[in-house]
């Protein structure tokens, strides 16, 4: 109906409520007002409807034609605006929409399986989005826009306040079991001399850390195969008993805890890394990113042994 365009769901309310009370005076008292209020409200609402909606009579006032065809029409629609702001309502309280979060493919797994999985249970509203790319693309992609946040591995540790220290995690020298030089604790870095390494590919930045701490020891690091993939270097270290890697504990501890792997932390020097969340210099976190950055922290808590980067070595 054209009138309905044109006036407020408060102004329907109460057509129905006087149609209801049969009279302009009880439903003023109703609402602790004036009867030539409710009049005159009346009175506009059936001039914008163009027909008189109540007669009028001594005792009241009752429903015309147009009045009671009004009434059937308006009774339903008012209902489902009801239903409708009462869902809008609760679901405001719901956190919901995309959230894009970019990260290492060497790290995507477990880490945002397990941020997913608890999406999924908790917050099923909220729609992940995972980009993956390295460094210098996280970067970038946080600097475009592109992504709300991006888990990055720094080699310093976090200065602005648009990124959040996660964990420091050392470096830990991995094998399959049973090789002696990975059943201590610890290793000295000298002792890589000369070892088959799985090394990654040059020229990441990891990489170079690792061949400029070599050389300032006075050797140089022996790659016995080159790989990215922290998958592909586990995989190749637990099935070729001679070769070692180099890895931190986010990739590795499952394996040392199912016993596939061997690890001792790498000492003089500890090469820390720093894992972090950082998201744009421009804008603000929804409250959907804002849950997945938190569940974010609370799992790399985990899988670092409560943030502190460290194997607890199966004995």
């Amino acid at each position: 109906m054209a009138c309905l365009v044109r006036m407020h769901i408060q102004d329907l309310k109460l057509f129905l409520e006087v149609a209801e009370a049969g009279s302009f005076t009880r439903v003023a008292a109703q609402r602790q007002t004036v009867q030539s209020h409710i009049s005159r409200q009346i009175g506009d609402l059936e001039k914008a409807c163009g027909s008189p909606l109540f007669r009028r009579t001594g005792r009241g006032v009752t429903l015309t034609e147009f009045g009671l065809h009004v009434a059937q029409r308006v009774r339903p629609w008012l209902q489902e605006s009801d239903e409708l702001f009462a869902d809008i309502r609760e679901t405001s309280r719901v956190p919901m929409g995309e959230v894009r979060v970019g990260i290492l493919p060497s790290a995507a797994h477990p880490l945002m399986t397990a941020v997913f999985a608890r999406l999924h249970r908790d917050y099923p509203r909220i729609l992940l989005n995972i980009r993956e790319g390295q460094g210098g693309e996280l970067d970038a992609m946080l600097d475009a826009g592109a992504v709300d946040m991006a888990i990055l591995f720094r080699y310093e540790k976090p200065s602005t306040p648009d990124e959040r220290l996660l964990a420091t995690a050392s470096t830990y020298l991995v094998s399959s079991p049973g090789l002696s030089l990975t059943l201590p604790d610890t290793v000295d870095f000298r002792r890589l001399e000369g070892l088959p390494l799985v090394l990654p590919r040059r020229p990441a930045h990891w990489r170079s850390i690792l061949d400029e701490t070599a050389r300032s020891k006075g050797f140089h690091l022996h790659a016995a195969a080159e790989a990215d993939s922290l998958t592909l270097q586990r995989e190749l270290i637990a099935q070729h008993k001679h070769l070692y890697a180099l890895l931190g504990p986010f990739s590795v501890s499952s394996d040392i805890r199912l016993g596939r792997l061997q690890a001792a932390k790498v000492i003089a020097p500890d090469l820390k890394r720093y894992v972090t969340l950082a998201r744009p210099r421009q804008g603000q976190l929804t409250q959907a990113s804002r849950i997945v950055a938190d569940l974010i922290a609370s799992m790399v808590d985990v899988w670092t042994g409560l943030g502190k980067g460290e194997l607890v070595k199966a004995r």
